[in-house]
């Protein structure tokens, strides 16, 4: 299947690979985006494989690291992903932009 970012998606992703290289560092972001793929490969591979989200129907979620969830959608023919989320927001935060 194939996987579509969102536009939020996008610029929640360009925004997260600048803050970890600007505050942390290149390895770091290369690390992240090790297990991003990872997780963005399971996906495409098992979509079902993740938990649906409690949080808002028709999501499901798929954890890439302890501070970063990744919330889809399964369509027929592809995978949106809505958004990367930072766990450490507040969760009411997610259910008001979708």
């Amino acid at each position: 299947m194939l996987i579509i970012l969102s536009k939020r998606t996008q610029r929640r992703l360009v925004n997260l690979l600048e803050y970890l290289e600007n505050e942390w560092s290149v390895k770091t972001k290369h690390d992240f985006v090790k297990k991003l793929d990872k997780s963005l490969h399971q996906i495409q591979k098992h979509p079902e494989s993740c938990p649906k989200s409690d949080k808002i129907k028709g999501l499901y979620k798929c954890i890439v690291t302890h501070q970063i969830t990744i919330f889809y959608r399964i369509k027929a023919d592809e995978i949106e992903i809505v958004t990367l989320f930072d766990t450490r927001q507040d969760p009411g935060k997610l259910r008001k932009e979708n």
